[in-house]
């Protein structure tokens, strides 16, 4: 070949990699995690109504967000779409809902009038509501809990905290109409403290959870309560829940009682069978000990 003339370089040739294909996630995987975007979005709007000095609705908001946090578990049960992503999103969305939310409530209505006592109260819910979601997220993974256990929630859980700890804005708002004096200050920041000691403390409540079908000669009558129920609290909202809050408050006694019970028939089960199995074991070494000898 002569030196003007030069060979052309071979072309290269790309090929398309394969797309992969796209994975789809079934529907009973998304209706959870939708039902808990929702209440997360209740949480941070209730923010924004004790913000702007609107506490009523952010009671509200904060309210259903509790409503929802009930709906979404049951409804992922339901579906068998509980996930690991959805449990850690659920957790997430507590914090904000049920720790974040009703701090900020608390402070914008009366607590920001007592400046850094204040702040330390609230904040110290919030970290007790952080811990008590922390601790219920490693225990749901122990395999070793009996099934009984299932029954209550060790200490109170964060819904249940975020509803008793407003009780006092339910009285300032209730016909009670309970004043914002400096002299119930202390009083205020000390229930606050209690709260976030009962979220983070190992006394049981009532979980709840393992609430079965309802028999049918008593559908009607749970479905008349719910109505009146709902028809109450549209119409009475603080009233129903300064009632639901003393009501919660009166069976944690109740909640200790039944898990002390359950815990000390377990151990005697454990004993029996601890007994039967020396007891079993005890003829055969008898009949050994010749050998032995």
């Amino acid at each position: 070949m002569s030196e003007g003339k030069q060979t052309p370089e071979p072309t290269r040739r790309w090929r398309r990699r394969p797309r992969r294909p796209l994975m789809r996630v079934p529907m009973r995987y998304v209706l959870p995690n939708l039902v808990t975007l929702i209440g997360l979005c209740l949480g941070l709007t209730a923010i924004r109504f004790a913000v702007e000095g609107r506490y009523e609705l952010s009671v509200i908001f904060i309210a259903g967000a509790a409503v929802l946090d009930g709906l979404d578990g049951r409804l992922a049960r339901a579906l068998n779409g509980t996930s690991r992503f959805g449990a850690e999103l659920d957790s997430l969305a507590d914090f904000i809902d049920f720790g974040v939310a009703p701090a900020m409530l608390l402070y914008f209505w009366t607590l920001n009038e007592f400046k850094s006592a204040g702040w330390f109260a609230v904040m110290v819910y919030v970290v007790a509501c952080a811990l008590r979601l922390a601790r219920f997220n490693v225990m749901i993974d122990d395999p070793k809990r009996p099934s009984w256990m299932g029954q209550f929630f060790v200490g109170m859980p964060s819904p249940a905290g975020a509803i008793v700890v407003l009780l006092p804005i339910y009285l300032h708002l209730s016909v009670v109409s309970m004043p914002e004096s400096a002299l119930l200050a202390p009083a205020l920041i000390a229930y606050v403290l209690l709260v976030a000691f009962l979220m983070v403390s190992r006394i049981p409540h009532f979980s709840g959870k393992q609430m079965g079908r309802i028999p049918r000669e008593y559908f009607l009558p749970v479905m008349l309560g719910v109505i009146a129920l709902l028809l109450l609290l549209a119409t009475y909202p603080a009233e129903v829940l300064v009632a639901l809050t003393l009501a919660y408050l009166a069976l944690i006694p109740v909640a200790w009682r039944r898990y002390k019970a359950l815990e000390a028939a377990d151990a005697r089960r454990l004993a029996a069978g601890i007994g039967e199995a020396g007891a079993s074991a005890a003829p055969e070494g008898a009949q050994k000990a010749p050998d032995q000898g």
